[in-house]
C-alpha cells in the first residue's frame, strides 16, 4: 500500500510566516488544495498530514486548538484520511518532529501493509524534502523555494507550483 504524505502549512493552507495557524480563524485553505485531494485520491490507499505545530510546544495554543483547526481543514478539504503532528520544539530534536521519521513510522505501525518505499511527501521546504527522503519516499516540492532546492538538489524528485499541479501531473 502507498500514502501521499502532505505538509499542512504552505502546501495546504496559507503559511503565516513568524506566527501559527492558532484558531480556524486564522486558517487559510490554499485554493485549488480540495480537488488536488480528489485529484489524488485515485492514485494513493491513504492521503495523510504530517506536520510539525511548535505552536504547541510554545504555548500559543493547545491540542485542543489544534484539533479545532484540523477540523476545519478537513470539513474544507475531504478526502484526507489521518493527521500526524508533532508539537515539540525545534530545539527539542524530537524523533517525532521532521525532519525525522516518527511521523512516518507512527503511519506505517497505524497501517499495516503500507510500504513507505512506495509513498509520496509533498512539501514546501526542505525539512519536509528531507523527512522524505529519510523515511525512502519520493519527495515533491511545491512553491517557490528555489534557493533552497540549488542548494540541496539530491533531496528534491519533483517540483511543482503547488499542490494541484502535482495533482494534475498524476
Amino acid at each position: 500500500m502507498k500514502a501521499l504524505f502532505l505538509d499542512r502549512d504552505g502546501v495546504l493552507n496559507v503559511l503565516r510566516h513568524n506566527d501559527y495557524v492558532k484558531c480556524p480563524d486564522e486558517l487559510e485553505v490554499l485554493p485549488g488544495v480540495a480537488e488536488a485531494v480528489a485529484l489524488c485520491r485515485p492514485h494513493f490507499d491513504f492521503i495523510f498530514i504530517a506536520t510539525n505545530q511548535q505552536g504547541i510546544g510554545k504555548g500559543l495554543m493547545t491540542e485542543d486548538d489544534l484539533a479545532t483547526v484540523h477540523a476545519k481543514l478537513l470539513a474544507a478539504v475531504p478526502g484526507i484520511d489521518a493527521i500526524y503532528h508533532c508539537p515539540a520544539l525545534e530545539r527539542e530534536n524530537s524523533f517525532m518532529r521532521k525532519p525525522n521519521i516518527g511521523m512516518a513510522l507512527q503511519a506505517r505501525r497505524e497501517h499495516p501493509g503500507l510500504r513507505l518505499k512506495d509513498c509520496t511527501m509533498v512539501g514546501d521546504s526542505m525539512t519536509d524534502m528531507l523527512f522524505g527522503r529519510r523515511a525512502g519516499m519520493t519527495t515533491v516540492l511545491v512553491g517557490d523555494n528555489s534557493n533552497a532546492a540549488a542548494a540541496k538538489p539530491w533531496l528534491v524528485d519533483y517540483r511543482y507550483k503547488g499542490l494541484l499541479d502535482y495533482a494534475r501531473s498524476l
